[in-house]
This record gives C-alpha cells, sequence and structure tokens, in this order.
C-alpha cells in the first residue's frame, strides 16, 4: 500500500481548517497556496461591471407639444356631435321664409298666364286690349260685368245684340264687342265653352284689377269690393271653390252680405243690371 506523503496530508488538513473558519498552520507558502484555493472556491469571482444603457433620446418639439396640449373632454364629444344639427336649424330661423300666397290673387296670377298672351304678360295689351295703369278700371268700375263679361265673352254679347260691354260712359269711349282690331275675347266660362270653373275667373279678374290694374285694395274706393271678393277671407271665392255657388245664384245666395254683390249671371248683359 502506498503511503500518502505528509505534505499533502499537511495542505489537505490546512485547507479544511480554512474552510471551517481557522487559521492554518505550519509551512505558510502552502497555507497560502491552500488559502488562495480555498478563497477561491468559496467565493466565486464577480462579474465584470455593465456599463448602462444611453439615455433616451428627447422627444422633438411637435411630440412635446402634442402630449402636452389640453385634450377635449370625452362629455364635450356629444355636445360637439350636435352642431351641425344647431346650425342647421339657426339657418332655418333665420332666413325668410316665402309665405305661400293663397285665395283668389294667387289663383288668378295662376290662371292668368292663359290671357297674358293677347293681354301681355304686365297687361300691356297686343292681341287684346290694354289693362295696366287703370284702363282695366275705366272699362268695369263694377267687378261684377267684368265677371259677366269674362265668363261670357264678346259673340255673345254681339249676338245678344249688345253693342257695348262694360261703361257706357267709359273715359275715353265705351268699348263695342269687336272695337279693338276686329279681335273678339274668347268666352272663359264653362256654359260658352270657355276652359276655366268660376272662381278660376273670379281669381283672374281680381289679379287683372289689383295686380295690374293699379287698384288699391286699402284705399277708400276700392276696400270693400276686394274684402268682398278678392281677399283671401272672401267668403264669395270659397263659396265658388268649394261649388256651393255659381254666378247665377251668387247674388241670392250671399244677399245677406253687408255690401251685397251685384248678380253677375253666365248670360250676356248690360252693365249695371
Amino acid at each position: 500500500m502506498t503511503e500518502v506523503p505528509d505534505y499533502l496530508l499537511k495542505r489537505s488538513k490546512d485547507r479544511r481548517t480554512v474552510l471551517e473558519g481557522g487559521t492554518p498552520t505550519g509551512d505558510a507558502p502552502a497555507s497560502k497556496e491552500v488559502a488562495k484555493a480555498a478563497t477561491s472556491s468559496a467565493a466565486p469571482a464577480l462579474p465584470a461591471e455593465v456599463a448602462p444603457p444611453p439615455p433616451p433620446k428627447p422627444d422633438p418639439a411637435y411630440v412635446v407639444a402634442a402630449k402636452t396640449r389640453k385634450k377635449i373632454p370625452y362629455w364635450a364629444m356629444a355636445t360637439l356631435s350636435l352642431l351641425p344639427v344647431w346650425a342647421f336649424m339657426y339657418l332655418l330661423a333665420v332666413s325668410p321664409q316665402e309665405r305661400e300666397a293663397s285665395g283668389p290673387m294667387a289663383v288668378g296670377e295662376a290662371a292668368y298666364s292663359a290671357c297674358a298672351s293677347c293681354h301681355g304678360a304686365a297687361g300691356q295689351g297686343g292681341a287684346g286690349r290694354v289693362l295696366h295703369e287703370g284702363e282695366v278700371l275705366k272699362t268695369f268700375p263694377h267687378i261684377e260685368d267684368m265677371l259677366n263679361f269674362v265668363y261670357t265673352g264678346s259673340q255673345p254679347f254681339v249676338s245678344a245684340g249688345l253693342v257695348v260691354y262694360g261703361d257706357p260712359s267709359r273715359e275715353g269711349g265705351a268699348h263695342a264687342p269687336l272695337s279693338y282690331n276686329g279681335n273678339a275675347m274668347p268666352s272663359q266660362g264653362e256654359k260658352w265653352g270657355g276652359g276655366l270653373t268660376d272662381y278660376e275667373i273670379l281669381g283672374v279678374v281680381c289679379h287683372e284689377r289689383y295686380a295690374i290694374g293699379g287698384a288699391d285694395p286699402k284705399s277708400e274706393q276700392w276696400a270693400a269690393e276686394y274684402a268682398t271678393w278678392c281677399s283671401e277671407d272672401s267668403e264669395i271665392f270659397a263659396a265658388l271653390e268649394a261649388g256651393t255657388v255659381n254666378f247665377d245664384t251668387l247674388a241670392e245666395t250671399f244677399k245677406m252680405l253687408e255690401t251685397a254683390p251685384r248678380p253677375v249671371g253666365t248670360e250676356p248683359r248690360p252693365a249695371g243690371k
């Protein structure tokens, strides 16, 4: 059996002593080597120090501005979404609303387009007589006489032997049925083959007297006539439009009015009768 050398036993003993926290004895160099070996095995070497990462680059100015800008509160988004609706309602409120015309004047304005081809769009005349600047009012001081002539037209007057229509004392001379270049006034009433109803004829006559002829509905001369026949509240127009009366029954039906209508009729007749 081979013997272990003394210096190896000594070294082993010294190492055990160091591991147990003691101080080795004997050969100093051997003890230092044993201590160094023990120390190196007992405490592992520390890794080399790692350099810290570089600091992040600062944000650009526009990014900083976006991050620091005040944000719109979420509750305000609902209010903002209603702005288009509010703007539409505001514009609707401040925009002038065109009032839709109604009553005799509106009906007459629409129906007059058929008359304009002869009398002119502004009543300046043409194939038919001049109506504007009071001319039609000189011929027909009373609206009933004008309604009768527009309903019947010229030819029934000629057939009935009536040589004048309208005011026989007209300023500038009375008008004969065929006195304007031999042209006849076509019948407008249904009885004589015309295409207008009684209420449409009333509308045309109101338009010709007040919108074209120049009668002032607020004046003392024309206010009563306008209120009775041509205003939007005209009971006569409403009854004609509803078909409860016609030009033959009009005077009898409305005789209770303060300003009773004169007879209109659907047969040619002299003015004022």
